[in-house]
């Protein structure tokens, strides 16, 4: 049996990375922040096949630990980044364990034999850092697709900062690193939507789902989202989980970075299918999915069956 390492492999959508790769007959192993905090991934030892399940502790920031965790793996997946949008400390609780967490892991495992693939769970951000707005180099009207230019800027949420400048890290080793004997892929999911396989409280992705159903703003982003009645780019969590298993699978996709995206919907309309109201719109393709369709052959399923299936969880 083939070993895969997924850091983040307990979070919204690294629980259903790993249920996939278990039901694919590998032996997955996955990171753990606070190993003592057993209801953060008591979830995963339910799932089949879970005898092939290990749990490791791991703090991306700690290269000793990295260098054990992911010895052994033919395959290592990176999702273990913070995702928050409440933030007192951006340095602290975004930029270092996700920008120098990055760097770490590159160096930790450019040093370790056998690995054979590498994929790292990014995000729209890394190309648009105004998400769920347009970005700046962007009329409202208009596509994106991988082949624009990345936009940022300082003005944007510090998350999507963060994930900007990983990926940019990501991409500068690519290029001074011509001769690893590894393949590294990116995938960059907009609005993570769906069911969650946990109970956990601490998901940004269901906890926005739920805010969104309730029309709650807690804070003055979320507020800024409904007065302007934002659209929004949506993607279902199993397919972000089924184009990583492809990715981490395949050959022949070293630098590659696949926007992941499904239909945009005005948040309006998001809310009336969180709660099987009339649409008063129609969707749109915002984010193009062509690359991503083709490469990893994923046939997206419409916003409406993973915000169903958050509904009724």
């Amino acid at each position: 049996m083939k070993t895969v390492g997924i850091i983040g492999g307990s979070g919204f959508i690294g629980s259903h990375v790993t249920k996939k790769f278990l039901q694919e007959g590998f032996k997955v192993r996955v990171s753990a922040t606070e190993i003592d905090k057993t209801e953060k991934y008591t979830h995963l030892k339910s799932l089949p096949n879970a005898e092939h399940l290990h749990i490791v502790a791991l703090n991306v920031e700690n290269k000793d630990q990295l260098k054990g965790f992911v010895n052994g793996c033919d395959i290592v997946i990176h999702g273990g980044t913070p995702f928050q949008l409440d933030v007192k400390d951006p340095k602290t609780e975004l930029f270092d364990p996700t920008i120098k967490g990055t760097e770490n892991f590159l160096e930790v495992i450019n040093e370790t034999p056998n690995i054979k693939k590498v994929v790292f769970i990014a995000s729209v951000g890394a190309y648009n850092t105004n998400f769920p707005l347009p970005a700046g180099n962007k009329n409202p009207d208009e596509s994106f697709d991988e082949s624009d230019t990345p936009f940022m800027s300082e003005e944007s949420h510090p998350y999507a900062q963060a994930k900007f400048i990983a990926n940019q890290t990501v991409e500068k080793f690519i290029r001074e690193n011509s001769d690893t004997v590894f393949e590294i892929t990116s995938v960059s999911p907009t609005g993570v939507m769906g069911k969650s396989l946990s109970n956990r409280n601490d998901s940004t992705s269901s906890g926005l789902q739920f805010l969104f159903k309730n029309k709650i703003a807690p804070n003055p982003f979320i507020q800024m989202i409904y007065d302007n009645d934002v659209e929004f780019a949506l993607v279902d969590v199993k397919d972000v989980a089924d184009a990583i298993f492809s990715a981490s699978t395949k050959k022949g996709l070293h630098g590659k970075n696949y926007l992941l995206s499904s239909e945009s919907w005005k948040v309006s309309d998001i809310i009336a299918m969180l709660n099987s109201e009339k649409l008063n719109g129609n969707a749109r393709m915002v984010y193009k999915n062509d690359a991503a369709k083709q490469d990893l052959g994923i046939a997206f399923n419409p916003a409406i069956v993973p915000l169903t299936e958050f509904s009724k969880s």
